[in-house]
């Protein structure tokens, strides 16, 4: 599991890959955490597209970081979930603390 992290206008956006578990997401949230410390940014994008598995301990991640985001004034967008992994943060009700971006991120946005 890792995570990429790319800064660019102001936008925080992690590109996730692999599978995220109960030790993925602890590391994953240190990632974006310190950076996320550091800059600041105004919107932190978690993009999904290259992870295959996730359980609950995805859901804690998203809803840690709009903790975060909102008590510096950002917001968290959550972007390029696989079906499977939508589903679960459909039912998780995530749609209510950020926003859910529907279709793909294009490279050049990133």
């Amino acid at each position: 599991m890792g995570v990429r992290l790319i800064l660019k206008d102001n936008c925080l956006t992690a590109v996730l890959s692999g599978e995220i578990d109960h030790h993925a997401a602890s590391r994953i949230r240190c990632e974006i955490d310190e950076t996320a410390s550091k800059v600041k940014p105004e919107k932190l994008v978690i993009d999904f597209s290259n992870v295959q598995f996730m359980d609950s301990s995805g859901i804690g991640l998203i809803m840690g970081r709009c903790k975060l985001m909102d008590i510096w004034g950002g917001r968290v967008e959550v972007a390029n979930m696989p079906p499977k992994i939508e589903k679960i943060v459909s039912l998780a009700g995530i749609g209510k603390l950020c926003s859910i971006r529907e279709g793909k991120i294009n490279e050049a946005d990133k």
